[in-house]
């Protein structure tokens, strides 16, 4: 931090340029473009995929309304699909029901941390029918299918920094990854004014979303430890699979290498119950997500028909248990115990 204070250049800077190329690297992506935040990286990401007025973007419910809150805001339509129980991910068996509906692009999120397991074969199918793949990868820093890390697989790539991801920086951070040269320079122009040349404005929708250089010079130090910091938490999130042991609660059927655990989301009919229980144990707990994004009040009336029984069955039975890299062996058992003498 004191590097870049007496630098004296505090916007995209050095420290940014080190972190798009390492962070590309890392990912293994031809470029990263740097912006204020994972949600403005959604927006951009459409944005500069020629998504808005008119188009059809079809995405998933339960995952917090980010993807949702991008499409609304580029002016397009979301067109929601149903998950997989299993795995609260993306149903890749219902995506032939919606190939008559003109769909223009597909947000495919790698949720709590799980790299979708059939992404290869999403991308595929995009292909074929010419949809533009975004990957969003705000909770999958580092997740792998077969050695490839997501983010690699779509036309773009959408990543966030907020404090608490695997990779976090100490306020709101974000970057958008790509291997098109075409797609890096509109997005490069975009996030910031829409820019050609200083004030000569060459794309429209342009926005102010650059990566902050002091954010950037935190990511750097902090982005050699991701691979570690990942490394622990799969190892957490694996023995509470085998050690937490209550019928009426169901947990992952596996954390695979691919996974980054993110998040440890287990599921209990009576929520409610095994948060209070949890909390009167000294365990904190959260739910990602509780209301889906078709059911917003803010949205409702423009989703009157949509009806995804997998997904509003999931989000009210989800719980979060605490799951990042911090934690203590001791710790960890202590949450295996509160959630194993839940009554």
């Amino acid at each position: 931090m004191n590097k870049v204070f007496s630098s004296g250049s505090y916007v995209l800077g050095g420290e940014v340029s080190t972190f798009e190329n390492d962070f590309a690297n890392f990912i293994g992506s031809k470029f990263c473009i740097g912006v204020a935040s994972g949600s403005d990286a959604l927006k951009l990401a459409l944005t500069s995929a020629r998504i808005g007025y008119g188009s059809r973007v079809l995405t998933v419910a339960n995952a917090g309304m980010y993807s949702s809150n991008a499409i609304f805001a580029v002016g397009a339509t979301p067109i929601y699909i149903d998950i997989d129980p299993s795995n609260m991910l993306l149903d890749f068996e219902r995506l032939s029901d919606y190939e008559s509906l003109s769909i223009d692009a597909l947000i495919i999120t790698h949720l709590f941390g799980f790299a979708h397991p059939k992404i290869n074969e999403i991308a595929i199918w995009c292909k074929s029918h010419s949809i533009v793949l975004i990957e969003d990868c705000a909770q999958a820093h580092g997740a792998s299918i077969a050695g490839k890390k997501v983010g690699t697989f779509g036309d773009l790539s959408c990543f966030s920094f907020y404090p608490t991801k695997n990779l976090g920086a100490l306020g709101d951070a974000g970057a958008v990854l790509t291997s098109s040269t075409d797609l890096m320079e509109s997005l490069t122009s975009l996030r910031q004014y829409g820019w050609k040349t200083k004030y000569d404005v060459a794309l429209r929708d342009g926005m102010n979303s650059r990566l902050d250089e002091l954010q950037a010079a935190i990511l750097n130090y902090f982005l050699p430890s991701l691979e570690q910091w990942n490394s622990r938490r799969r190892q957490i999130a694996r023995y509470y699979c085998t050690q937490i042991n209550h019928p009426l609660v169901a947990i992952p059927n596996e954390i695979s290498d691919s996974c980054v655990s993110h998040l440890f989301v287990v599921r209990a009919k009576n929520r409610a119950s095994l948060m209070d229980h949890l909390s009167q144990c000294g365990v904190g707990t959260d739910i990602h997500y509780p209301i889906p994004d078709h059911m917003q009040v803010a949205y409702r009336d423009s989703n009157l028909n949509v009806v995804l029984p997998f997904t509003e069955q999931c989000c009210k039975e989800i719980v979060t248990i605490p799951c990042f890299p911090e934690l203590s062996d001791n710790e960890v058992d202590k949450v295996c115990a509160a959630i194993n003498e839940w009554k």
